[in-house]
């Protein structure tokens, strides 16, 4: 069976270790890229429909109430579907404690029983806050492994820790 790589990702202006940098590639994007080459999966990126500002502080604010309001934000497209897949590497940053309500929409949209799904996010400091619990609760006939939580800003040496996570 094939495994996906799923992954939410934003790039323009982000947050590193105390200070704002805009970025051409989202560090979940990164990341993502790097599990791709680890594993031979294929990739499919979470796109909302209305992307959030490219301003960090906008951003954080219009994620913060997504949240707030539960909201499930439209996505520009889906995968086809799930059907041939059996392994799901579900990937993003770690927005207010959890996944970023895009996120949210895409699980909502697939039944993912009998599939198993590997989370990682990418934060800078928050670790996987309350997102596997999350995932279960959307996911209850899959399979939730233990998350790998990278510091966003160390992405780029995160190889190592995804190769052995991967690895399972």
């Amino acid at each position: 069976m094939a495994q996906l790589i799923a992954y939410f990702s934003r790039a323009d202006e982000n947050y590193f270790s105390g200070a704002l940098r805009t970025v051409p590639v989202g560090n979940t994007e990164i990341a993502a890229n790097i599990l791709q080459e680890l594993t031979g999966a294929e990739l499919f990126k979470i796109d909302p429909l209305l992307p959030y500002s490219k301003s960090y502080n906008e951003c954080i604010a219009q994620a913060q109430e997504d949240q707030k309001r539960n909201a499930r934000p439209e996505l520009k497209k889906y995968p086809q579907s799930l059907e041939d897949y059996d392994v799901i590497y579900l990937g993003y940053p770690n927005y207010w404690g959890t996944m970023p309500m895009p996120v949210f929409t895409f699980l909502e949209h697939f039944d993912f029983t009998g599939k198993t799904i590997y989370p990682f996010c990418t934060h800078e400091g928050s670790g996987m806050g309350h997102s596997e619990q999350d995932i279960r609760r959307l996911c209850p006939g899959a399979k939730v492994e233990k998350g790998l939580a990278i510091h966003g800003g160390s992405v780029k040496n995160a190889k190592n820790a995804l190769s052995t996570w991967a690895a399972h």
